[in-house]
């Protein structure tokens, strides 16, 4: 089958269509009509001899052999946007509209502080910081980069790993003074701990205690549970039980400061990771790349 220029054009139709999951939000992406991307594909289908989509009135996947074919081709568009991005001077430019999808912890306790260096860095740069508990639909709300803590969810971005931090085991001073300090993981479950959400399985996080490559997981109880990593911290300072958080900038220097008290230090081993994600489609812009580039320095 001899290549040309539509095949390649109709791939990028393709990669667009099964990344953001229907036609509609495929050509907003592209700037093409619905019925122009639903011809583009029939031409594909037709070319190939095969059908690459089910097509319901709520959701397009791929068949069989489309998955086939798409798990082939992907890698090849995408060393085909990266050749282009380095052989032009886009990749290096950083300027336009920057949208950020943030953990609202990091864009408060560690981005929003640093920001005004970055936008000196950059001035032709506009940045749109969008602080959120999940990372949604990037593609379909037009985000071009989110920070976000926990592991990645199974999907077409691509994830940088920017950071591991502690997890560490905190109360207040009073709160000690008044139930004493927990000496061995097991004590744990005897105390007030209040339950932070996960937003992902919309249930408490599970406590674990890590000691090197020894894991204790305790089954921890208390009546208040929150959803905001702020509000966690600042109950926890005014008393209302034990709580396990990340070793971040505004807790290290409560403890400093002598507002909470670390618990169990020699059970602190286990991390949790911050990553940047980006859509997988495109080789990363300028603006993309020097933001991650950014989030790394101040993190290091």
């Amino acid at each position: 089958m001899a290549f040309d220029g539509k095949m390649l054009a109709n791939l990028g139709v393709l990669a667009a269509v099964v990344e953001s999951g229907n036609f509609a939000r495929a050509s907003d992406a592209l700037g093409m009509t619905s019925s122009g991307v639903s011809r583009a594909i029939s031409r594909m289908e037709g070319r190939l001899g095969i059908r690459l989509l089910h097509r319901t009135t709520r959701s397009i996947t791929l068949t069989d052999e489309g998955q086939r074919f798409y798990a082939e081709v992907q890698p090849l568009l995408v060393g085909i946007e990266e050749a282009a991005s380095h052989a032009g001077s886009a990749s290096a430019s950083v300027r336009g509209r920057l949208r950020i999808n943030a953990d609202p912890l990091f864009s408060r306790e560690v981005l929003a502080p640093k920001l005004r260096a970055f936008m000196a860095r950059h001035p032709k740069l506009e940045i749109e910081l969008i602080t959120r508990d999940e990372l949604g639909d990037m593609i379909g709300d037009g985000i071009d980069v989110a920070v976000r803590f926990g592991v990645p969810p199974s999907s077409s971005l691509v994830a940088r790993l920017l950071l591991e931090t502690r997890i560490i085991t905190v109360a207040s001073p009073a709160y000690l003074k008044k139930h004493g300090h927990p000496r061995t993981p097991a004590e744990i479950a005897s105390h007030t701990c209040i339950q932070f959400r996960d937003s992902q399985t919309r249930r408490a996080f599970d406590w674990e205690f890590c000691k090197g490559r020894r894991v204790v997981p305790v089954t921890t109880h208390g009546p208040l549970l929150v959803t905001d990593a702020g509000t966690l911290i600042s109950a926890c300072v005014a008393g209302a039980g034990l709580a396990q958080m990340m070793s971040l900038g505004v807790v290290q220097d409560l403890i400093a400061r002598k507002k909470l008290v670390q618990v169990l230090p020699d059970w602190a081993d286990e991390r949790f990771p911050l990553y940047a994600f980006y859509p997988s489609r495109h080789h990363p812009a300028g603006k993309v790349r020097a933001f991650i580039d950014f989030c790394l320095e101040i993190l290091t």
